[in-house]
C-alpha cells in the first residue's frame, strides 16, 4: 500500500481500556462521535465485547447495548471495529452465542475486527476467519511481538508467513508490551512488509516504555502506511501515541498525512474536560525502564498485584513478585505477556512469593496451560521439569480428566431455554456473556441513557467552565469574550448579551 499515511483510532477502545479501564459512560463518549466520523481516520476502534459488556454492567451500571447502537448511528463514514469477537479466555462462553452477537454487530454496521492468538500460532485461526467472514466481517490478523531467547527475526518472519496464508484483510505488527526499540524495529518491520507481499501492514504498539511514538515513525519509513493512535489525554501512559504528535513528526519527515486536526483537537478537549469532571489520569509520555523486558508486566497487572499483595499485607513485595514474574515466564517458556497467558504467569508469580516456596500451589489454570489447554506449543516450550512439579498434583489429574472428557457445544435453542424462550438476543447475549441476572437488566434498563447527549457537552465545553470560574470569582464587574466569530458580554447586576459577530 502505497500513499499518505492513514490512522487508525484507538481511543474508544485501547486508549480508555490503558487509562481508563474501560470506563467510559454512554453520556461520555456521545458528543465526540460526530467529530470522530469527520476527521478521515481509516477506521476506529470502538469496542471489545466481552470485556467491555462486563465493564458496563458489573462496574458502571449500565446497559452497553446503547452504546453499541450509538456508533453506528453516528460514525458513518468511518469503519467502526471490534477487537475480538465474542470470545472470553475466563469463562466458557457457547460458540452459538458468539455467534449470535456476531449476527448482531454486523446488522448494526460493524465490518472490521482485529483478533490474535496469544502464541501467534496461525495454524488454528482458519475457523475465525471463517467464521467472521461469514457475518460480513473483514480480519485484521495480530502478529504479537515481544522479547525473548525464541522470538527471534527468523521466529517472526516465518509468523508472517503463516499469518498470510489466511489471507487476511490486513495483517498488525502489534507491539502490546511497547517493547520494540528503534533498532530492532528497522531490521523487523521491513521484513514484516516485505514478507506479507500484497496484503496491506498496519503497525499498534504501546508506550509503556516511550519508544512508540519513535517506532511509528519507523514503521512509516519501513512502509506501513496504516498506523494505530489515540487522542489525548487517552493517549500515551500505557495507550497508543498521541495522533497529534504523530501527524506532526510524520509531516516534519516529508510524509503525507491523512487526518484533519481540527475535529481531533475538539474531541482532545472534550476528553479533557471529561478527565477533569470525573477525576480521570490523563496519558503522559513514560521514562525508560529496563525492568520492563525482564517481568513484561503489562501496566494493568501490576495495578492489579501491588492491590492483591497490599491486601494479604505484603505490599512490599511487588518488587520480588515481578522478578518472580520473569523466573515463571522463563520456566513456562516464554509465552508472549498477553492475555490470557500473561495473568496466568502473573498470578503464578504472587502465588509463589506468598507461599516462600516454588510451584507448591498452582493455579488451575497453569496446570491447563501445563497440559496444552492454552496453546500446544506450551508443551514444546516448557521446563520439563517444571511441567511435572506442575502435574503431581491430585488436583492436576482432576484437570486432565476434565480437560479429557468429551464436550459438545450446546445450540442456541439449548442456551435461551435457561433464561427464557421470550428472552430477546440483545438480552440473552447480554446475560451469557455477564452473568447478569435478569433482574440485572430489567433493572439497567430502567435507568434510560441522558435523552439530550448535546447537554453534556454543553456543561463540559471550555467557554462554560470559563463563565463559570469568573462568576464564582466576585472580584469583577464585567467579563467580556470574543474568538473572532462571536461575543459574550456579562455584567454585574445580571444583565448579558451575546451576538455572533
Amino acid at each position: 500500500m502505497s500513499g499518505a499515511v492513514r490512522f487508525v483510532d484507538t481511543t474508544l477502545r485501547d486508549g480508555q481500556q490503558s487509562l481508563w479501564a474501560l470506563g467510559m459512560r454512554l453520556d461520555m463518549v456521545a458528543p465526540l462521535l460526530a467529530d470522530l466520523d469527520s476527521a478521515g481516520f481509516d477506521g476506529a476502534e470502538y469496542l471489545v465485547p466481552t470485556t467491555q459488556f462486563v465493564r458496563s454492567v458489573k462496574q458502571l451500571g449500565e446497559d452497553p447495548w446503547p452504546w453499541v447502537r450509538l456508533g453506528p448511528e453516528r460514525v458513518r463514514s468511518t469503519p467502526l471495529r471490534i477487537t475480538g469477537g465474542g470470545r472470553s479466555y475466563f469463562s466458557a462462553v457457547p460458540a452459538c452465542v458468539e455467534e449470535l452477537l456476531l449476527v448482531r454487530l454486523s446488522d448494526l454496521g460493524y465490518s472490521t475486527t482485529r483478533i490474535s492468538d496469544p502464541w501467534n500460532d496461525f495454524s488454528t485461526m482458519s475457523a475465525d476467519l471463517d467464521r467472521f467472514a461469514r457475518h460480513g466481517f473483514r480480519v485484521v490478523l495480530n502478529v504479537i511481538y515481544t522479547v525473548s531467547p525464541r522470538h527471534t527475526v527468523d521466529y517472526y518472519r516465518q509468523r508472517v508467513r503463516d499469518a498470510v496464508a489466511l489471507a487476511p484483510f490486513r495483517i498488525c505488527f502489534k507491539d502490546v508490551g511497547g517493547l520494540l526499540t528503534p533498532e530492532v524495529a528497522r531490521e523487523i518491520l521491513p521484513m514484516v512488509v516485505a514478507e506479507a507481499r500484497d496484503i496491506p501492514v498496519e503497525f499498534h504498539a504501546h508506550c509503556n516504555n516511550g519508544f512508540a511514538p519513535y517506532c511509528a515513525l519507523v514503521a512509516a519509513e519501513s512502509g506501513i502506511r496504516v498506523l494505530h493512535a489515540a487522542i489525548p489525554p487517552l493517549a500515551n501512559g500505557s495507550s497508543q501515541p498521541s495522533i497529534v504528535t504523530l501527524a506532526s513528526n510524520l509531516r516534519a519527515r516529508g510524509f503525507d498525512v491523512d487526518i484533519d486536526l481540527a475535529p481531533v483537537e475538539r474531541i482532545s478537549r472534550h476528553l479533557e474536560s471529561v478527565a477533569t469532571e470525573s477525576k480521570l489520569p490523563r496519558g503522559a509520555p513514560l521514562e525508560y525502564d529496563e525492568a520492563l523486558y525482564r517481568h513484561q508486566t503489562p501496566g494493568g497487572m501490576i495495578s492489579n498485584l501491588r492491590l492483591h499483595l497490599g491486601q494479604v499485607g505484603m505490599a512490599d513485595q511487588l518488587d520480588a513478585t515481578l522478578l518472580e514474574a520473569a523466573r515463571v515466564r522463563a520456566d513456562l517458556g516464554y509465552p508472549v505477556m498477553v492475555t490470557p497467558l500473561s495473568q496466568y504467569v502473573g498470578a503464578q508469580a504472587a502465588l509463589n512469593v506468598m507461599s516462600g516456596e516454588r510451584y507448591t500451589v498452582v493455579t488451575d489454570e497453569v496446570i491447563g496451560y501445563a497440559l496444552g489447554r492454552w496453546g500446544r506449543e506450551a508443551l514444546e516450550v516448557i521446563d520439563p521439569e517444571v511441567r511435572a512439579r506442575i502435574l503431581a498434583s491430585p488436583r492436576a489429574r482432576e484437570i486432565a480428566a476434565a480437560i479429557d472428557r468429551p464436550h459438545e457445544e450446546p445450540s442456541l435453542e439449548e442456551v435461551r431455554s435457561r433464561y427464557g424462550s421470550s428472552t430477546s438476543d440483545e438480552e440473552l447475549v447480554l446475560r451469557v456473556l455477564t452473568g447478569a441476572t435478569g433482574e440485572e437488566i430489567a433493572r439497567l434498563r430502567r435507568t434510560p441513557p441522558p435523552a439530550d447527549y448535546e447537554a453534556y457537552r454543553r456543561k463540559y465545553h471550555p467557554l462554560i467552565r470559563l463563565v463559570e470560574r469568573v462568576l464564582a470569582s466576585g472580584d469583577l464587574d464585567s467579563f467580556e469574550y470574543r474568538d473572532g466569530s462571536s461575543e459574550l458580554v456579562l455584567e454585574r447586576g445580571g444583565t448579558a448579551s451575546g451576538r455572533q459577530l
